[in-house]
């Protein structure tokens, strides 16, 4: 189970030398299966990650047409493109190949936002990323 709590995260972090990114494969859909936008959850919930087009594998694998998960909480901006996805309570990193997770947030309104990223947990070029959605929890 992971406890968060909403941070303010920014994307405007120094600039180092670029790292690659990997291709991401045409069509891919990237989606939650549960909560649906809109839903109203208790303060414990599961959260079921969907993914077309492309498969799951854990980080450092580099196995083509395949990444793993980060879970966005509350975030305004996305993460910056030249370096790895944070790891911290906003950017909840799932580099076992993970498709779901128990999460506890406190009462109020919150966004999630699935980011696919690669083996080095960069995000793919274009990046690979559900609709944002608000749930309400109680």
């Amino acid at each position: 189970m992971l406890a968060l709590a909403p941070l303010t995260t920014r994307a405007d972090t120094p600039q180092a030398a670029a790292l690659p990114r990997t291709a991401a494969p045409a069509g891919v859909e990237l989606y939650f299966i549960s909560p649906e936008d809109g839903a109203t959850v208790g303060q414990e919930f599961v959260v079921r990650f969907g993914l077309r087009g492309m498969g799951v594998a854990p980080a450092g694998s580099a196995i083509a047409k395949t990444g793993h998960h980060h879970l966005l909480i509350d975030v305004a901006q996305m993460p910056a493109l030249n370096l790895p996805i944070p790891a911290d309570a906003n950017h909840v990193h799932f580099g076992g190949g993970q498709t779901e997770t128990t999460v506890k947030l406190s009462p109020g309104k919150h966004t999630l936002q699935l980011n696919l990223a690669d083996a080095l947990h960069m995000q793919f070029d274009p990046p690979v990323l559900s609709p944002k959605i608000t749930i309400t929890v109680k």
